[in-house]
């Protein structure tokens, strides 16, 4: 009979094969059910003030999510997708890490497209307004934090086959 010790490194990943066990992890599924339901809120009318504007993409789609954030058809699809994946990576530690901070890159990379292009700028293909972009820099900021400071050091790295 071997006596496991918890400090082992052949045995600390074993969390990776527990949906949403780690701390990173409940964070990506939290972030993908919130994803989803601000997506699947875009698609309602009422959640989603002058629902008879909303258009496929593009800055002339007038609808407002809660009557702040401006959304469209591919807004609120890229939410649904979002969510789909944040519950996905929860499954995995090294995948939640991935998508919170590469989410939260993809979201800061918006952010940046939004100050540029933002408002009525003929290459605004997704409806950017002032709030969606502060909402861009608070989930780039939040998502990167989580997936680095949630994640254990060298989280992904096999120490074993040293």
């Amino acid at each position: 009979m071997t006596t496991v010790n918890p400090s082992d490194r052949r045995f600390a990943d074993r969390d990776d094969h527990r949906y949403a066990a780690t701390a990173s992890q409940k964070a990506s599924l939290i972030a993908g059910i919130v994803f989803l339901v601000v997506g699947i809120a875009g698609f309602i009318p009422g959640l989603t003030t002058d629902y008879g504007d909303l258009r496929f993409a593009g800055n002339d789609s007038m609808a407002m999510l809660l009557g702040i954030f401006q959304v469209s058809v591919l807004h609120d699809t890229v939410q649904l997708l979002y969510g789909v994946a944040g519950l996905a990576f929860a499954a995995s530690r090294l995948g939640s890490r991935n998508y919170l901070v590469i989410g939260g890159i993809v979201y800061a990379v918006i952010w940046v497209y939004g100050l540029f292009f933002g408002g009525d700028h003929p290459a605004d293909f997704v409806p950017l307004n002032s709030a969606d972009n502060w909402l861009h820099l608070i989930l780039a900021v939040v998502m990167i934090g989580l997936g680095i400071f949630l994640s254990p050091r060298g989280a992904g790295v096999d120490r074993s086959a040293r």
